[in-house]
């Protein structure tokens, strides 16, 4: 009987620590911090040849622990009956928010 209740309360420890790994993430607060100063002017990029089925995505500015860090462009790979809007920096009041470059119909 002793190894029962052990193993009881070995099975309640299990779930409870489950119960609060799943909890936890839903109770967690987000935390946005947009740049107040606009972003540096662009970086001259040499853009590859094009390829048949991607499209470019230029390189672009990423607000990163407190400083822009240049990102380099890539290929995106092509969405039939779509086409490619780059991603760009808009001011938020006296802020900077980033909208990522996305496929539009």
């Amino acid at each position: 009987m002793n190894n029962s209740i052990r193993l009881f309360i070995a099975k309640a420890a299990i779930v409870a620590a489950g119960t609060c790994a799943v909890v936890a993430p839903a109770l967690a607060e987000i935390v946005v911090v947009e740049p107040s100063a606009p972003p540096p002017v662009e970086r001259v990029e040499v853009v590859p040849a094009p390829r048949v089925g991607y499209e470019w995505d230029k390189g672009h500015w990423r607000w990163d622990h407190g400083q822009y860090v240049w990102v380099r462009g890539h290929w995106q790979a092509e969405r039939v009956g779509y086409h490619w809007v780059p991603g760009h920096w808009i001011a938020h009041g006296p802020n900077w928010h980033w909208v990522e470059g996305h496929w539009a119909a």
